[in-house]
């Protein structure tokens, strides 16, 4: 009697490795984010080309295949990565067409975001706003809710980390558009010596990183969680023993 051949791999396996191959994608998004704003600002100085007026501008310099090279990066897990439902699967699909225009419709050169010359410039422009309106839209809405689905410890102090990365994301959207929108000529000029709109940058992308990194549970960001949720017990015991003596 021939036997039928096993499967390579029973059910709960198969569902270990596709935890696992999420929270891999997850962790190399926070990765990408974290180490893009260091390797085109310092990175770049560190190489001769001195810190540009935004990351965009950076198309511009030797530093061009990093820049296209992470987004694009980024822009692909995004469209391997599948959520709980639709919502989630077209945000992340967003998130993949918008990293993409901003890697592949460059900003015009020497140029306010603003007032491009470009069709492709406009592009640009309007692609990096939808790419972290998507990334504020997963750490305000799909994670903290994704975190509870997923029974992830100390979901309280985690649902802090995914609020307050989403809403830097915005603050620093709004700080942008403010700059852009609303600022003279005179007072973007003095900020743009400062490298204003890369350090406006340079803060969204990592509090999308620190969104992206906690959810992948990477070990840098478990202990973050981890001593947070300590301290809020120390902290909580600390008043609940106050308001005793008091009674």
């Amino acid at each position: 009697m021939i036997k039928d051949e096993p499967e390579a791999f029973d059910y709960p396996d198969r569902k270990n490795i596709l935890v696992v191959s999420y929270i891999t994608i997850r962790r190399a998004i926070g990765v990408s984010g974290l180490l893009l704003p260091l390797m085109l600002g310092p990175g770049g100085w560190l190489v001769g080309i001195p810190f540009q007026d935004n990351m965009s501008s950076y198309y511009h310099t030797g530093m061009r295949d990093i820049f296209v090279g992470t987004l694009s990066a980024i822009g692909i897990f995004l469209f391997c990565y599948r959520g709980y439902d639709r919502v989630e699967n077209w945000t992340a699909n967003l998130g993949c067409v918008s990293a993409l225009g901003v890697a592949l419709f460059p900003l015009d050169y020497n140029s306010d975001p603003l007032f491009q010359r470009s069709v492709t410039g406009y592009l640009h422009t309007f692609s990096g706003g939808v790419f972290f309106l998507t990334l504020a839209f997963y750490s305000l809405y799909h994670f903290p809710r994704d975190s509870q689905i997923e029974h992830e410890p100390h979901l309280r102090e985690r649902a802090w980390i995914y609020q307050l990365s989403g809403i830097v994301i915005l603050l620093s959207l709004v700080t942008m558009g403010g700059f852009l929108f609303v600022l003279s000529p005179e007072w973007k000029r003095m900020l743009n010596n400062y490298n204003f709109l890369f350090w406006m940058e340079w803060v969204a992308v990592w509090a999308f990183a620190a969104a992206w990194l906690a959810k992948g549970r990477a070990i840098i960001a478990d202990i973050a969680v981890d001593m947070l949720a300590h301290s809020t017990a120390l902290l909580t015991k600390q008043i609940r023993h106050t308001q005793t003596r008091e009674q």
